[in-house]
């Protein structure tokens, strides 16, 4: 059984996606971002960068102890070695597959994230709209020259990585599937190579099924107080922030 430390978000996404793709059980376990879960000390034990999603495998590859991992990359990648599928194991079709992989990790992602904040969180905490003018163009920016790179490469390849189905589609389709609401519904003509996996992947079983994973975790209604508690935990977090409850993780397990 494989524990996941989890909440619906893109980078959810992609673990529960993963393991419906592979078949493994699972077993969820909320991570309550917007109520301060992820600064637990049992949680920053197994995530010391308090991040979600994380992994526990009780019945880990190699055999052993049970196996903590997290950042969703290194998460799909054990996935991938532990199943043997959707990760070549001949050294160039590997390598194909997890340039992308990193690519998804370094640039749509973090891109992705940064321009929802400017974009749509940003203005509901930001004391002058004017501060977020930049903030918004650059990002919305590097989104949209990034979905120009996915395009140009599936106008040549059915799949990020080449012709099979891999770590690559299911690591970049939880944030790729997003971009529409990001630069306007109206842009997907921009992108029809993209658009075309984007719903190609999007009817695959498996990626259903973990996009539904706990839909209806933090569907609760918030007052003006809560959500105000919320962004300031999201948002504006400093090591001063996270210092104790980090203290207190390495406390308890030594």
């Amino acid at each position: 059984m494989i524990d996941v430390y989890y909440w619906p978000t893109p980078n959810g996404w992609k673990v529960t996606i993963m393991l419906e793709e592979c078949g493994l059980d699972y077993d969820i376990k909320a991570v309550d971002i917007g109520g301060g879960d992820q600064f637990k000390a049992d949680f920053l034990r197994i995530s010391p960068n308090n991040r979600m999603p994380a992994i526990v495998d009780h019945a880990p590859l190699g055999e052993g102890d049970p196996l903590a991992i997290f950042e969703s990359g290194a998460i799909l990648e054990y996935l991938a070695e532990k199943t043997g599928r959707f990760l070549p194991t001949e050294t160039a079709g590997k390598y194909r597959v997890l340039q992308w992989v990193h690519w998804q990790m370094a640039n749509l992602g973090p891109m992705m994230g940064n321009a929802n904040h400017f974009k749509n969180y940003g203005k509901n905490i930001a004391d002058d709209p004017k501060q977020l003018e930049y903030g918004t163009r650059r990002f919305v920016g590097e989104v949209d020259r990034l979905s120009g790179v996915m395009d140009a490469r599936l106008s040549v390849q059915p799949y990020l990585a080449g012709g099979d189905y891999s770590i690559a589609d299911i690591i970049t389709w939880p944030w790729a599937m997003l971009i529409g609401r990001m630069l306007g519904e109206e842009n997907w003509e921009t992108f029809p190579n993209l658009k075309r996996w984007v719903d190609e992947v999007g009817e695959r079983p498996a990626v259903q099924k973990g996009f539904r994973i706990g839909r209806e975790l933090g569907k609760r209604e918030l007052t003006e107080e809560e959500e105000k508690a919320r962004r300031e935990l999201l948002f504006n977090q400093t090591n001063e922030k996270v210092r104790a409850a980090r203290e207190e993780a390495a406390r308890t397990a030594s």
